[in-house]
């Protein structure tokens, strides 16, 4: 049997490196290996990678890319497995095949799976007793698998966790708030999930490691190479008594698309999450609405009216219906509510707003993609971005009328 082109023996060592427990079911390691080729081949939260593997398993859903089955075999076969009747399926999957042939490559597979046990790193898939099970209500956007490093202990935490967000630029009243909150939380049982970003996120992690509680962090990039670069310390004492975890396989980038789809998983992986201080156009409020979104309590801590770094918690307030919270008791009281509900290098990667400069989604992956120096051609910048030819053409002509990008004779580049 092969995996990938790759022999069962050489998948059976790649894959025990990885592997959270001893995999001996051969069923079981096929899916492991699929599970973690897919995170190679797709970018964070695509919700068609997540239907097919959803409904046909991950390894049946790999050998029907690598076998190029017909989108009429596809479609029989997600209706028959799943039962989903979708008008829209025949080109959702298309577009989908597009996107990810791009980057069908067992070498960058096998790359990826010696860098991860190369540091350490682990595949976490659903189902599993460590798998974070809020995470499950994203639905397709459930990731495929989660790479982490750190103790398994953070990650059962995870049952009872509040995420803390806010600005970069926190000012001292931001980081003094986050420092409280964090240290209160902890001596009420619950982890801190946060991104670890400079500011609000820093000293959210530093606080529960100060008091000796659980933390989270998610990353827009590999678990190989922390980001932001000065908080290398930090991260590296997270993963001795907490847990660093992306669904970005090692070698991975940070890109401004890739933090805009992680900040869904800090907002699902929590009870609820509380913004300590961000700025009007801030990121953060990507995350709050995701939370709102899931239908997780939202709270904002309320600052000087004066102060530009807190237009964006009341901007939440008064249009997010997110409850003021001033203190870490109070923030607890708002995971309650949920708990009775039912319970290359980048200069600066992670964004200051939503998507930005009122551009769609592709148009920011495409933007990610490019260099300011090498000229891309078109196929390579669909294999960075992770989409379709067509769909980076249509993205580039959007981006050149805006004076962003420009074509040179080798490929495209973005405008200085």
């Amino acid at each position: 049997m092969k995996q990938f082109g790759i022999d069962e023996s050489q998948v059976r060592d790649l894959v025990g490196a990885v592997a959270v427990e001893p995999v001996e079911d051969e069923v079981a390691m096929a899916d492991l290996f699929a599970r973690a080729a897919w995170t190679c081949i797709t970018e964070p939260g695509d919700g068609v990678a997540g239907m097919l593997v959803g409904s046909l398993g991950a390894s049946t859903a790999l050998t029907a890319l690598l076998e190029t089955w017909t989108i009429e075999h596809l479609i029989g076969a997600v209706q028959d497995a799943s039962g989903v009747v979708d008008d829209d399926l025949a080109s959702r999957l298309d577009d989908g095949l597009q996107r990810w042939r791009h980057r069908l490559s067992s070498a960058e597979v096998i790359r990826v799976l010696k860098q991860s046990a190369r540091v350490s790193a682990g595949l976490l898939v659903p189902g599993h007793r460590l798998w974070p099970r809020a995470l499950n209500d994203l639905g397709d956007r459930t990731p495929i698998a989660l790479w982490w490093r750190g103790v398994p202990n953070a990650l059962l935490a995870l049952e009872n966790a509040i995420s803390l967000v806010g600005a970069r630029a926190a000012t001292g009243y931001g980081e003094h708030v986050a420092m409280e909150a964090a240290a209160g939380l902890v001596d009420r049982g619950f982890a801190i999930v946060s991104g670890a970003a400079y500011g609000i996120d820093g000293m959210a992690h530093r606080s529960a490691l100060a008091s000796r509680g659980h933390t989270v962090a998610f990353l827009a990039g590999g678990v190989d190479r922390f980001y932001p670069s000065g908080h290398d310390e930090l991260l590296s004492r997270i993963v001795s008594s907490g847990a660093v975890v992306s669904e970005l396989p090692c070698g991975a980038a940070p890109t401004k698309w890739r933090f805009l789809a992680r900040n869904r998983l800090i907002a699902a992986s929590s009870s609820a999450t509380v913004v300590l201080e961000a700025g009007w156009r801030s990121g953060t409020i990507n995350t709050a609405g995701h939370a709102a979104e899931l239908g997780r309590p939202l709270g904002a801590v309320p600052g000087p009216v004066t102060s530009p770094n807190s237009a964006g918690c009341h901007k939440l307030l008064r249009e997010y219906d997110a409850v003021c919270v001033t203190n870490a008791a109070e923030m607890a009281e708002l995971a309650g509510s949920m708990t009775q509900m039912a319970f290359d290098s980048f200069d600066d990667p992670e964004p200051q707003g939503a998507i930005g400069s009122g551009r769609t989604s592709e148009q920011v992956r495409v933007f990610d993609a490019l260099s300011t120096r090498a000229p891309r051609p078109i196929p390579d910048l669909a294999r960075r971005a992770g989409l379709s030819t067509g769909a980076v053409i249509g993205a580039l002509g959007t981006l050149e009328m805006e004076g962003a990008v420009r074509l040179r004779e080798s490929g495209w580049v973005r405008a200085r």
